[in-house]
Protein backbone atom coordinates (compact mmCIF):
# COMPACT_ATOMS: atom_id res chain seq x y z
CA UNK A 1 0.00 0.00 0.00
CA UNK A 2 1.05 3.35 -0.83
CA UNK A 3 -0.41 6.33 0.80
CA UNK A 4 0.28 9.67 -1.46
CA UNK A 5 -0.07 12.90 0.87
CA UNK A 6 -0.48 16.39 -0.12
CA UNK A 7 2.54 18.61 0.57
CA UNK A 8 2.24 22.05 2.29
CA UNK A 9 2.97 25.49 1.97
CA UNK A 10 4.65 25.69 5.47
CA UNK A 11 7.95 23.85 6.11
CA UNK A 12 9.67 23.09 9.19
CA UNK A 13 12.95 25.43 9.35
CA UNK A 14 16.34 24.00 9.90
CA UNK A 15 17.59 20.35 10.25
CA UNK A 16 20.26 18.45 11.00
CA UNK A 17 20.50 16.27 7.65
CA UNK A 18 23.56 16.83 5.09
CA UNK A 19 22.89 19.27 2.27
CA UNK A 20 20.30 18.15 -0.50
CA UNK A 21 21.60 15.38 -2.55
CA UNK A 22 19.33 14.12 -4.81
CA UNK A 23 21.10 10.55 -5.49
CA UNK A 24 19.41 9.97 -1.94
CA UNK A 25 15.90 10.49 -2.62
CA UNK A 26 13.02 7.76 -3.52
CA UNK A 27 12.46 7.55 -7.00
CA UNK A 28 15.72 7.78 -9.04
CA UNK A 29 13.81 7.89 -12.25
CA UNK A 30 13.18 11.79 -11.28
CA UNK A 31 16.60 13.83 -10.88
CA UNK A 32 16.88 14.57 -14.16
CA UNK A 33 13.21 16.61 -13.57
CA UNK A 34 14.09 17.55 -9.76
CA UNK A 35 17.59 18.83 -10.40
CA UNK A 36 16.44 21.36 -13.37
CA UNK A 37 13.40 22.80 -11.31
CA UNK A 38 15.88 23.09 -8.38
CA UNK A 39 18.43 25.21 -10.24
CA UNK A 40 15.86 26.84 -11.67
CA UNK A 41 14.23 28.10 -7.92
CA UNK A 42 17.81 28.39 -6.84
CA UNK A 43 18.80 31.25 -10.45
CA UNK A 44 14.90 32.60 -9.88
CA UNK A 45 16.15 33.70 -6.37
CA UNK A 46 18.50 35.75 -7.46
CA UNK A 47 15.42 37.94 -8.71
CA UNK A 48 13.57 39.09 -5.57
CA UNK A 49 10.65 40.62 -7.88
CA UNK A 50 10.82 37.59 -10.17
CA UNK A 51 10.62 35.63 -7.21
CA UNK A 52 8.13 37.15 -5.97
CA UNK A 53 5.54 37.16 -8.93
CA UNK A 54 6.32 33.76 -10.35
CA UNK A 55 6.09 31.90 -6.53
CA UNK A 56 2.67 34.39 -6.14
CA UNK A 57 4.47 35.34 -2.94
CA UNK A 58 3.22 38.28 -0.47
CA UNK A 59 5.15 41.18 1.07
CA UNK A 60 5.67 39.24 3.94
CA UNK A 61 6.77 36.02 2.63
CA UNK A 62 9.56 37.51 1.12
CA UNK A 63 11.86 34.78 3.33
CA UNK A 64 10.83 31.91 1.14
CA UNK A 65 12.84 33.52 -1.72
CA UNK A 66 16.16 33.04 0.69
CA UNK A 67 15.22 29.27 1.28
CA UNK A 68 15.43 29.07 -2.59
CA UNK A 69 18.37 30.51 -2.66
CA UNK A 70 19.90 28.05 -0.17
CA UNK A 71 18.62 25.10 -1.90
CA UNK A 72 21.96 23.08 -2.36
CA UNK A 73 23.55 24.07 0.94
CA UNK A 74 21.24 24.28 3.54
CA UNK A 75 20.51 21.50 5.96
CA UNK A 76 17.98 18.94 5.57
CA UNK A 77 15.32 16.63 7.27
CA UNK A 78 13.14 13.63 6.45
CA UNK A 79 10.19 14.52 4.46
CA UNK A 80 7.59 14.20 7.70
CA UNK A 81 9.75 16.68 9.57
CA UNK A 82 9.78 19.15 7.27
CA UNK A 83 5.98 19.70 5.63
CA UNK A 84 3.52 21.13 8.33
CA UNK A 85 0.57 22.82 9.03
CA UNK A 86 -3.09 21.19 9.12
CA UNK A 87 -2.86 17.63 7.83
CA UNK A 88 0.53 17.49 9.52
CA UNK A 89 -0.45 18.53 12.97
CA UNK A 90 -3.60 15.06 12.30
CA UNK A 91 -1.31 12.55 11.48
CA UNK A 92 1.07 13.74 14.34
CA UNK A 93 3.92 11.50 13.59
CA UNK A 94 6.02 12.29 16.36
CA UNK A 95 3.62 10.66 18.73
CA UNK A 96 3.13 7.34 16.84
CA UNK A 97 4.00 4.35 18.04
CA UNK A 98 7.83 2.60 17.16
CA UNK A 99 5.73 -0.18 14.88
CA UNK A 100 3.55 2.54 13.66
CA UNK A 101 6.37 5.04 12.41
CA UNK A 102 8.04 1.69 10.93
CA UNK A 103 4.80 1.53 8.61
CA UNK A 104 4.68 4.86 7.79
CA UNK A 105 8.55 4.99 6.44
CA UNK A 106 7.22 1.88 4.20
CA UNK A 107 3.96 3.66 3.44
CA UNK A 108 3.66 7.28 3.31
CA UNK A 109 4.99 9.87 0.80
CA UNK A 110 4.47 13.36 -0.05
CA UNK A 111 3.70 15.17 -3.61
CA UNK A 112 5.68 17.91 -4.63
CA UNK A 113 6.32 20.36 -7.18
CA UNK A 114 9.65 20.25 -6.29
CA UNK A 115 10.62 16.86 -6.31
CA UNK A 116 7.38 15.08 -7.78
CA UNK A 117 7.16 12.93 -4.86
CA UNK A 118 9.10 11.85 -2.03
CA UNK A 119 9.14 9.04 0.33
CA UNK A 120 8.65 10.47 4.48
CA UNK A 121 12.17 9.70 5.41
CA UNK A 122 13.65 11.23 2.38
CA UNK A 123 15.81 14.36 3.45
CA UNK A 124 14.55 17.65 1.67
CA UNK A 125 15.46 21.56 2.57
CA UNK A 126 12.91 23.53 3.36
CA UNK A 127 11.82 25.66 -0.25
CA UNK A 128 8.61 27.69 -1.86
CA UNK A 129 7.08 26.07 -5.36
CA UNK A 130 3.71 25.12 -5.28
CA UNK A 131 1.75 22.84 -8.44
CA UNK A 132 0.38 26.15 -9.76
CA UNK A 133 3.52 28.24 -9.54
CA UNK A 134 5.48 28.97 -13.46
CA UNK A 135 8.93 29.46 -13.52
CA UNK A 136 9.97 31.73 -16.19
CA UNK A 137 11.16 30.03 -19.36
CA UNK A 138 9.67 26.62 -18.92
CA UNK A 139 6.03 25.01 -18.98
CA UNK A 140 3.59 24.56 -16.53
CA UNK A 141 4.75 21.70 -13.67
CA UNK A 142 2.27 19.27 -15.15
CA UNK A 143 4.10 19.64 -18.70
CA UNK A 144 7.90 18.80 -17.26
CA UNK A 145 6.01 16.24 -14.51
CA UNK A 146 4.12 14.44 -17.13
CA UNK A 147 4.46 11.67 -18.02
CA UNK A 148 7.30 10.68 -15.36
CA UNK A 149 5.86 11.06 -12.41
CA UNK A 150 2.81 8.77 -13.00
CA UNK A 151 5.45 6.11 -14.66
CA UNK A 152 7.65 6.37 -11.30
CA UNK A 153 4.61 6.08 -9.27
CA UNK A 154 3.27 3.41 -11.38
CA UNK A 155 6.68 1.22 -11.31
CA UNK A 156 6.30 0.74 -7.42
CA UNK A 157 4.30 -2.18 -8.00
CA UNK A 158 1.92 -1.04 -4.77
CA UNK A 159 -1.24 -3.08 -4.73
CA UNK A 160 -3.46 -0.45 -3.64
CA UNK A 161 -2.35 3.52 -3.80
CA UNK A 162 -4.36 6.08 -1.95
CA UNK A 163 -4.26 9.58 -3.23
CA UNK A 164 -4.91 11.70 -0.80
CA UNK A 165 -3.33 14.87 -3.18
CA UNK A 166 -5.38 18.07 -4.11
CA UNK A 167 -6.13 18.28 -7.36
CA UNK A 168 -3.37 20.73 -8.51
CA UNK A 169 -0.80 18.19 -7.49
CA UNK A 170 -2.85 14.40 -8.74
CA UNK A 171 -2.64 16.59 -12.11
CA UNK A 172 1.46 16.45 -11.94
CA UNK A 173 1.12 12.42 -11.82
CA UNK A 174 -2.54 11.18 -12.15
CA UNK A 175 -2.34 7.57 -10.54
CA UNK A 176 -4.02 5.18 -12.71
CA UNK A 177 -6.50 3.18 -10.27
CA UNK A 178 -5.69 4.70 -7.22
CA UNK A 179 -8.07 5.30 -4.76
CA UNK A 180 -9.32 8.86 -3.96
CA UNK A 181 -10.62 10.50 -0.53
CA UNK A 182 -13.14 13.23 -0.95
CA UNK A 183 -14.32 15.29 2.49
CA UNK A 184 -17.70 16.42 2.69
CA UNK A 185 -19.87 18.20 5.55
CA UNK A 186 -23.35 17.09 5.82
CA UNK A 187 -26.17 19.92 6.77
CA UNK A 188 -28.84 18.74 8.89
CA UNK A 189 -30.86 18.78 5.79
CA UNK A 190 -28.76 15.74 4.29
CA UNK A 191 -27.60 18.55 1.54
CA UNK A 192 -23.47 18.09 1.36
CA UNK A 193 -20.43 20.28 0.54
CA UNK A 194 -17.01 20.41 -0.18
CA UNK A 195 -15.14 21.18 3.18
CA UNK A 196 -11.92 23.58 2.21
CA UNK A 197 -9.53 23.95 5.19
CA UNK A 198 -10.73 21.34 6.99
CA UNK A 199 -10.19 18.82 4.07
CA UNK A 200 -6.56 18.56 5.09
CA UNK A 201 -7.28 17.74 9.35
CA UNK A 202 -9.69 14.98 8.34
CA UNK A 203 -7.08 13.04 5.29
CA UNK A 204 -4.00 13.79 7.84
CA UNK A 205 -6.73 11.59 10.89
CA UNK A 206 -7.17 9.10 7.66
CA UNK A 207 -3.64 8.65 7.21
CA UNK A 208 -2.93 8.16 10.99
CA UNK A 209 -5.27 5.55 10.97
CA UNK A 210 -3.89 3.42 7.88
CA UNK A 211 -0.24 3.91 9.24
CA UNK A 212 -2.00 2.77 13.04
CA UNK A 213 -3.90 -0.08 11.53
CA UNK A 214 -3.41 -3.88 11.92
CA UNK A 215 -5.72 -4.48 9.15
CA UNK A 216 -4.97 -4.78 5.10
CA UNK A 217 -6.29 -2.70 2.50
CA UNK A 218 -7.08 -4.26 -0.53
CA UNK A 219 -10.42 -2.21 -1.48
CA UNK A 220 -12.29 0.62 -1.05
CA UNK A 221 -14.51 -1.46 1.42
CA UNK A 222 -11.45 -2.31 3.30
CA UNK A 223 -10.05 1.64 3.75
CA UNK A 224 -13.64 2.70 4.67
CA UNK A 225 -13.55 -0.54 7.59
CA UNK A 226 -9.70 1.25 8.67
CA UNK A 227 -11.92 4.97 8.65
CA UNK A 228 -14.37 3.69 10.30
CA UNK A 229 -12.46 2.27 13.13
CA UNK A 230 -10.17 5.53 13.48
CA UNK A 231 -13.29 7.28 14.17
CA UNK A 232 -14.81 8.75 11.12
CA UNK A 233 -17.43 9.00 8.81
CA UNK A 234 -17.04 6.86 5.87
CA UNK A 235 -18.82 6.11 2.96
CA UNK A 236 -17.70 4.30 -0.40
CA UNK A 237 -18.60 6.42 -3.46
CA UNK A 238 -17.44 3.83 -5.95
CA UNK A 239 -14.72 1.11 -6.19
CA UNK A 240 -12.11 4.18 -6.50
CA UNK A 241 -13.34 6.94 -4.42
CA UNK A 242 -14.34 7.04 -0.29
CA UNK A 243 -16.46 9.66 1.44
CA UNK A 244 -15.54 11.01 4.64
CA UNK A 245 -18.54 12.75 5.86
CA UNK A 246 -18.30 15.77 8.54
CA UNK A 247 -21.09 17.70 10.60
Amino acid sequence: MLIVLPPSETKATGGRGAALDLDQLSLPSLTPIRRKLADALVTLAGDPAASQQALGLGVSQVAEIERNAQLWSSPTRPAIERYTGVLFDALDHPSLSRASKTKAAERLAVGSALFGVVRATDPIPAYRLSSGSKLPGMGTLASMWKPALTEALTDLGDDVVIDLRSGGYQQLGPVPGAITVTVLTEGPSGSRTVVSHFNKHHKGVLARSLVSSRRQIRDVNSLAAVATAGGQRAEVASDRELIILTD
